[in-house]
């Protein structure tokens, strides 16, 4: 859906632009919230969302209703955070980090490559404050609020011909997000990274245009990319980060009262969100296994891929002025 057709839609469908309170701060009566995801029901996202919405419903007695569009029906995630920065169409949603680069270029160091060690480190992470200065940015540059943390999911390599070391690696043509840090990265690994709208991934790989991309295996379960990305390559190389977030201009539109309760049930929904997509990740990984749908690998010498990253990792955050930032994630215990 291209964003004029969108524009047109949403015209007619109205906005979260009306959302106002009655006075002294009580939460006003047949409110509307609107919520979009790429996937379906089963996904964790989804299910973070329907978390959501279940606990500021119960909150509220029902007063807040919600409109959540699945299956990428309001476009794809760049079509989300443009939606959410203007105020528009789009209230809340679980958004990657590296898809809000656009508007706050810091962002996406939370979904850098190789950044976490494994789950505790991550989690360790998420349930801290340290992210805080990359919220605060992303509500100063973009206008969206941050209230919540989901993912979980460990992304691999998915790709038509297998790519299980470095010789294979190199010159590899795969799909990366739009975030200068991933191709950054996978450029240090000798790899031919290209930024390829997520809704065109399938096409470019069917056709040739590229060999594969880098996703978690919940995405490539839901959207069937097996079909023509069937080699899985455990890299491991990152734990997803995806933050719950809500159009600031919608937040700023509610009570106090309502604004505590919003918050509230985003730090809840995104903790369930973890906890799903982290136990789903493995399981999701041997269904597609079991079925024949994919062929798992490891990936030969994946301590060289560590060395690789760092000193990219280093000038990144140094050209952000996050030094401190990233090694304070680094330490985190």
């Amino acid at each position: 859906m291209t964003f004029t057709k969108f524009m047109h839609f949403t015209r007619t469908i109205g906005t979260a632009a009306g959302l106002a309170l009655v006075a002294q701060g009580a939460i006003a009566q047949d409110m509307t919230l609107r919520g979009a995801s790429l996937f379906d029901e089963d996904h964790a996202y989804t299910k973070t969302l329907r978390e959501f919405e279940r606990l500021v419903s119960e909150a509220t007695d029902g007063a807040v209703a919600f409109e959540l569009h699945l299956n990428g029906e309001l476009g794809d995630e760049s079509d989300f955070v443009t939606f959410l920065q203007q105020g528009v169409a789009i209230d809340y949603a679980v958004m990657a980090p590296s898809n809000m680069a656009v508007f706050a270029p810091s962002i996406p160091l939370m979904d850098m490559p190789f950044l976490f060690r494994d789950l505790d480190h991550w989690n360790a992470v998420l349930s801290s404050d340290v992210l805080a200065p990359l919220e605060e940015q992303l509500l100063e540059k973009a206008d969206i609020k941050i209230i919540g943390y989901a993912g979980g999911g460990t992304r691999n390599l998915a790709s038509s011909a297998p790519v299980t070391n470095m010789d294979e690696l190199s010159g590899h043509k795969m799909r990366v997000m739009g975030a200068p840090i991933q191709a950054q990265v996978f450029s240090a690994l000798d790899a031919a990274p290209s930024v390829i709208a997520y809704n065109e991934v399938y096409n470019a790989i069917q056709t040739g245009v590229i060999a594969g991309f880098e996703n978690e295996a919940a995405a490539i379960q839901n959207l069937k990319f097996y079909e023509v990305a069937p080699n899985i390559t455990l890299t491991k190389h990152a734990i997803t980060v995806r933050p719950l977030v809500m159009a600031n201009k919608t937040f700023q539109k509610l009570s106090p009262e309502l604004q505590q309760i919003v918050l509230d049930a985003g730090a809840k929904a995104g903790a369930l969100g973890r906890e799903v997509e982290s136990s789903e990740d493995a399981m999701k990984l041997q269904q597609m296994a079991d079925a024949g749908q994919v062929q798992v690998a490891e990936f030969a010498g994946r301590e060289k891929l560590l060395d690789l990253v760092v000193p990219v990792q280093d000038a990144y955050a140094a050209e952000l002025g996050a030094t401190d930032l990233l090694a304070a994630i680094r330490d985190m215990e």
